[in-house]
C-alpha cells in the first residue's frame, strides 16, 4: 500500500496555498472549509488542527500578504537616494500593490457580522505595516534636513488616508493612467513639509 508520509509544515503550506487561490477566486463567504480541503488534498481535520477555523486561516493569509507588500517595498526602497524620492516611489508602490488577490475577501470578512473581535482587530492592525513604512520615510527626511520638523505620526495618517482614497479609483481605471495623480498627491503633500516648500 502506497501511503503519503505526513509532514505538518508541508500540509500547512499546501492548505494555505490552495486556500489563498480559492479566496481570490470565490471570495471569503463562498469558500468553505470543505472547498479548501478538497483543493488541498487534506482533510477538514487537518485544516482545523493547523488554523482552528476558516476565519483564522484567512487572517493569517492576509498578514502574509501584507508582509509580502512590505518585503517588495524594502527591495525597491534601496534604489531611492532621498526621502523625497522614496515618497514618490511609495506612492507608485501603493498604486500597483493595492489590488491584492485577497483584498475583496478581506473586505467581505471585515463586514461580516459574525467576525470575532480578535480577527477584526488583526485585520485593522494590517494598516500598521504601511503606516510604519510612511513614518520611516518622513523620519529620514526630517533627520537628513529634507523635511521640516513636524508631527510625523500625523503626516503618516494623512498620507495613508490620501493614498488609500486614491486607491479606490483602481477599480475603474487602468493603473498606469493613475500614476500622474498619485505623483501629484505627493507633490502637493511635499509643499507643506519640504524645506523650501517645493
Amino acid at each position: 500500500m502506497n501511503t503519503r508520509r505526513y509532514d505538518s509544515e508541508i500540509a500547512k503550506n499546501e492548505i494555505m496555498k490552495h486556500a489563498s487561490i480559492l479566496f481570490a477566486q470565490k471570495g471569503y463567504n463562498q469558500t468553505s472549509v470543505g472547498d479548501i480541503s478538497k483543493a488541498a488534498g487534506y482533510s477538514k481535520g487537518h485544516i482545523y488542527y493547523h488554523f482552528e477555523n476558516k476565519e483564522k486561516l484567512f487572517v493569517l493569509l492576509a498578514q502574509n500578504t501584507m508582509q509580502d507588500w512590505y518585503s517588495k517595498w524594502q527591495q525597491k526602497e534601496q534604489s531611492y537616494l532621498t526621502a523625497t524620492d522614496k515618497l514618490y516611489g511609495m506612492a507608485i508602490h501603493v498604486l500597483y500593490n493595492y489590488q491584492t488577490p485577497l483584498l475583496k475577501s478581506g473586505q467581505e470578512l471585515a463586514a461580516n457580522p459574525t467576525i470575532s473581535a480578535q480577527s477584526l482587530q488583526k485585520l485593522a492592525d494590517l494598516a500598521i505595516v504601511p503606516m510604519g513604512a510612511y513614518r520611516a520615510i518622513f523620519q529620514e527626511g526630517v533627520d537628513k534636513g529634507e523635511f521640516i520638523a513636524g508631527n510625523i505620526d500625523e503626516w503618516s495618517v494623512l498620507l495613508g488616508t490620501w493614498l488609500g482614497g486614491l486607491c479606490q479609483l483602481t477599480d475603474a481605471q487602468e493603473l498606469q493612467l493613475l500614476e500622474p495623480l498619485f505623483k501629484q498627491a505627493i507633490a502637493i503633500f511635499l509643499v507643506s513639509i519640504r524645506i523650501g516648500g517645493n
